[in-house]
C-alpha cells in the first residue's frame, strides 16, 4: 500500500473512531433531572438503606432515561455488594435496577464477580435457547464469568477422558482449554485477583444414579489460568479427592473438600494451602458470602454454618427433615438456601430463624440459585426444572434436561453472562440460556477505588459507561416492553438483590424523556 493510500486509510479510520467515540458519550444529566445524592459522599453498610426512599410519581412507560453517580468499592470485600439505585416492584417485575453482582455459592462456583447488571422487565415472560454441550460432559459442574468471558467446568466420566473447561465461543460453540489433572471432573471455578481459579474432582456418579467412572485418577488441586491458556498448578490439596467449591472472601480465596475427610483450605501463595477446621468435623460445601461473613451448606447434616474468618457458628438445621443443604443466593436483602430432599427454598431471618419459602413444585432437590434481572430462579433435582420466585410463590418456567431412563437430572449451576441467565444441566451434560425482559452486563471486574457509572435506556437498547466509556450495549429489545412504575419508590442503595455496601455520590435520575 502507498505512503498516500496508507494515509487515506488512517484518516478514515480515525474519523470513524471519532464517531464512534461521540456517539458513545454518556449522557449528561438535564435540567429536569433529580439529583439524589450531591457532592457529599454517603456510607452504605450493607445492611440498610442509608437514604430515604424517593417520589412514586415516575412513569417510564416506553421513554429513555438515564441514571448517573460516582462508586467506591473496597477491594476487598465480606458482602454481596448489592443494588445501588432501582425503581423496582418484585412481584410484578416492573421497573429497572442498577447493582453490582457477586454471585456466590451458585452450588459449586462463584459465577460472577463485581460485574455491573443494568435490567428493564415489564413481566415479560422468558425465552430459552439450547448452547450446546461442551466436549463429552455429563455435567457441568462450574460457570464462571472472567474478564469479559464466560467458563464452564465439566464431568467427562470415561476410562480416556477427563474434566475440562472450556470458554464459551458463541451460540453452541465452546472453545476446549485442554486437561488439567486427568481427573474426570473440573469441579469448580472462581475468580480472584485477576486470575481464572479451578478445583478438580474424582466425581463419584453414583451419587447421581449413574455408572461410575473408570477413570481413577484422584483430583483435589487447583489451578490457574495462563495468559495463552495453559493451566499452572498453585495447589494439590493430597487428602482432598475432589474440591467442593472455590470462594474469594475478604480478599482472600477458600476451598472446600467434596469427599470426607472433611476440608477447609486458604490459599496462602502458590503451592502453600493453609488447612483450617470446620464445624463440628462437617464437609462445608456450598460457599456464599453474604452480610460480612462466608456461609457453607453441608452434605453431612441439613445445617448452614457461618464463617467470620476466624471460627464456625451453627445456624441449626434448615426445615425439619432436610439432611443436606445445596445453594445459596441473596435476593431482597435476605440469604437464600436450597435444601435436599423436601426440594424447598429457606430464607434466612434475623436471631438467625429460618423461613420456609416453598416447595418447588414436587421437586426433591434445590441446586443452582441465582438473581438475575431482578428474580430469583433456582434449579431441581430430578426432573431439572428451572423455578423463579414470584411475589410469595415458585413459578415453574421450564424443564431443561429430557434425558430418558435415568432416575436424576439436575440443574447444576446458573451465572449471569452478557445479559442472559445461564444453566448447566445433568446427565446431558447441554447449557441452556434465558432472557426476561432487557438486560445488560460489563463482564469484566469493576476495579476497586472510584468508578462513574451511568445506564442508559436508549431506544430499544440499555446502555452502561463506566468512567465515561461505553462498555456494553444490548441488542435491540421489544418495543412493547413497558414498564408500569407508578406508585413505585425510586430507592438509593437497594434493590431486588438486597442493600448496598459502598460509598456513592453525585447521584441522578434524569427521567426528562419519561411521562410524568
Amino acid at each position: 500500500m502507498s505512503p498516500r493510500a496508507r494515509g487515506t486509510v488512517l484518516a478514515t479510520v480515525a474519523a470513524s473512531l471519532c464517531c464512534t467515540l461521540l456517539s458513545a458519550a454518556p449522557p449528561q444529566p438535564s435540567t429536569a433531572a433529580r439529583w439524589l445524592i450531591g457532592a457529599d459522599e454517603v456510607v452504605f453498610d450493607g445492611r440498610r438503606p442509608a437514604l430515604p426512599e424517593g417520589p412514586d410519581d415516575i412513569e417510564l412507560g416506553n421513554r429513555d432515561f438515564a441514571v448517573g453517580l460516582w462508586m467506591f468499592v473496597e477491594e476487598n470485600v465480606r458482602d454481596d455488594l448489592g443494588d445501588v439505585i432501582s425503581l423496582w416492584d418484585p412481584v410484578t417485575r416492573h421497573g429497572f435496577h442498577l447493582g453490582l453482582r457477586n454471585n456466590t455459592g451458585c452450588t459449586s462456583s462463584q459465577s460472577n464477580w463485581r460485574q455491573l447488571q443494568f435490567g428493564l422487565d415489564a413481566g415479560s415472560e422468558p425465552s430459552w435457547s439450547e448452547e450446546g454441550r461442551p466436549g463429552e460432559s455429563v455435567l457441568g459442574f462450574g460457570l464462571c464469568v472472567h474478564a469479559g468471558d464466560l467458563y464452564v467446568a465439566t464431568c467427562e466420566p470415561g476410562r480416556d477422558q477427563a474434566g475440562k473447561v472450556y470458554r464459551y465461543a458463541g451460540p453452541g460453540h465452546w472453545t476446549d482449554l485442554g486437561r488439567l489433572d486427568g481427573s474426570n471432573a473440573v469441579t469448580a471455578l472462581a475468580s480472584y485477583k485477576g486470575g481464572l481459579y479451578a478445583g478438580t474432582g474424582k466425581y463419584r456418579l453414583g451419587g447421581s444414579a449413574l455408572a461410575e467412572s473408570e477413570n481413577p485418577r484422584r483430583g483435589g488441586r487447583i489451578y490457574r489460568l495462563t495468559a495463552n491458556d495453559q493451566w499452572e498448578l498453585v495447589g494439590d490439596l493430597e487428602s482432598t479427592e475432589a474440591i467442593a467449591s472455590l470462594v474469594n472472601f475478604d480478599g482472600r480465596l477458600y476451598a472446600s473438600s467434596l469427599y470426607r475427610p472433611a476440608g477447609f483450605f486458604c490459599y496462602e501463595s502458590d503451592g502453600n494451602w493453609s488447612s483450617l477446621p470446620t464445624p463440628h468435623d462437617k464437609r462445608v460445601e456450598a460457599l456464599a458470602v453474604h452480610d460480612g461473613a462466608l456461609y457453607a451448606g453441608s452434605y453431612d447434616s441439613g445445617s448452614v454454618y457461618r464463617f467470620d474468618g476466624e471460627r464456625w457458628s451453627d445456624l441449626g438445621l434448615v426445615g425439619t427433615n432436610n439432611t443436606q443443604t445445596y445453594s445459596f443466593a441473596a435476593y431482597l436483602g435476605r440469604l437464600h438456601v436450597g435444601t435436599w430432599p423436601s426440594g424447598r427454598v429457606f430464607r434466612l431471618e434475623p436471631e438467625n430463624r429460618w423461613t420456609d419459602t416453598g416447595r418447588l413444585g414436587e421437586e426433591l432437590e434445590v441446586m443452582g440459585m441465582l438473581v438475575h434481572n431482578g428474580a430469583l430462579y433456582a434449579g431441581t433435582l430430578p426432573l431439572a426444572q428451572v423455578y423463579r420466585r414470584d411475589g410469595d410463590r415458585w413459578t415453574f418456567l421450564k424443564r431443561l434436561d429430557e434425558t430418558p431412563d435415568v432416575k436424576y437430572r439436575r440443574v447444576w449451576t446458573m451465572a449471569t453472562y452478557r445479559g442472559r441467565l445461564f444453566c448447566t444441566t445433568l446427565p446431558s451434560g447441554k447449557i441452556w440460556s434465558m432472557a426476561a425482559g432487557a438486560c445488560v452486563t460489563d463482564d469484566h471486574a469493576l476495579p476497586p477505588g472510584w468508578r462513574y457509572v451511568v445506564a442508559q435506556r436508549h431506544g430499544p437498547r440499555l446502555r452502561l459507561f463506566v468512567d465515561q466509556k461505553l462498555v456494553v450495549e444490548s441488542a435491540p429489545f421489544a418495543t412493547d416492553l413497558v414498564p408500569s412504575t407508578r406508585g413505585l419508590k425510586l430507592t438509593v442503595g437497594n434493590g431486588p438483590r438486597g442493600p448496598f455496601q459502598g460509598r456513592l455520590r453525585d447521584v441522578w435520575f434524569d427521567p426528562s424523556q419519561a411521562a410524568h
